[in-house]
C-alpha cells in the first residue's frame, strides 16, 4: 500500500449494498473495499455476484483481517464510509469495539479526526440505537442514514425518478462531506 490516500469503504450485512457499488466506481480516490460476510450474502441478493462489486475496488480485504493496512492509524486515507452501515456495527463502533477490520478501520478513523460516515440502513431506531449514534456523532463520526436527497429532482415526478438516480444523488452527497464538490446542488434547480 501506497502513501497515497484511499478511501475506505466498507459493508456490513444492511440492505442497500448498491450505495457501496455506486460510491466505488464514483471515488475520485483509489478504493480500498472490505466487506463483511453478511455484506457479500447481501450483495449476492439485492445485486448479483460480489466479484462484480469487488471488481471496482482498487484493494479488497478481509473484514477479518487485521494485519491489514486499514488497521493502522499511520496508513493516510481520504476517509471512510461504511455503507450500508447495520445496527450492530453502529453498536461495536460507540462500544469502542475493534475486533473486525471494518470496526478497527473505524476506529483509527476516529482516533486520528479523519472523516467517518455511517450511512446507517435500519429502521425504525431503538433508544439504544439513537444513544449508540450518539457516541459516535460525538467521537466525530458523520451519520448520514441511507435516505436519498428527494429535493435533487426538482420538475421529476415520483413515478419518473428511478432508484438508480435516487442512490447515484445520495453518493454524490456522500462524496460531497469528503471534500468533492457536487456538480449540482438543490439551488441549481430553482
Amino acid at each position: 500500500m501506497s502513501n497515497n490516500p484511499r478511501l475506505v469503504v466498507a459493508m456490513t450485512g444492511a440492505s442497500g449494498a448498491y450505495v457501496a457499488r455506486l460510491l466505488l466506481s464514483k471515488s475520485p480516490w483509489p478504493t480500498i473495499l472490505i466487506a463483511s460476510r453478511w455484506a457479500q450474502e447481501i450483495y449476492a441478493r439485492e445485486c448479483g455476484p460480489f466479484d462484480e462489486v469487488a471488481q471496482l475496488a482498487g484493494e479488497v480485504y478481509d473484514a477479518d483481517n487485521l494485519a491489514a493496512p486499514p488497521a493502522s492509524g499511520s496508513v493516510p486515507t481520504a476517509g471512510m464510509v461504511i455503507a450500508p452501515c447495520s445496527i450492530n456495527t453502529l453498536g461495536q463502533i460507540a462500544a469502542g469495539l475493534a475486533d473486525t477490520l471494518i470496526s478497527r478501520a473505524a476506529h483509527c478513523h476516529l482516533k486520528e479526526r479523519r472523516p467517518l460516515i455511517l450511512a446507517i440502513r435500519e429502521s425504525p431506531l431503538t433508544t439504544i440505537n439513537l444513544e449508540n449514534a450518539l457516541k459516535v456523532a460525538a467521537a466525530g463520526a458523520i451519520l448520514m442514514p441511507l435516505t436519498p436527497p428527494y429535493f435533487m429532482f426538482q420538475g421529476k415526478r415520483a413515478d419518473q425518478i428511478t432508484l438508480h438516480e435516487l442512490m447515484d444523488a445520495y453518493v454524490d452527497r456522500l462524496l460531497a462531506l469528503l471534500g468533492r464538490q457536487m456538480a449540482a446542488t438543490w439551488e441549481d434547480l430553482r
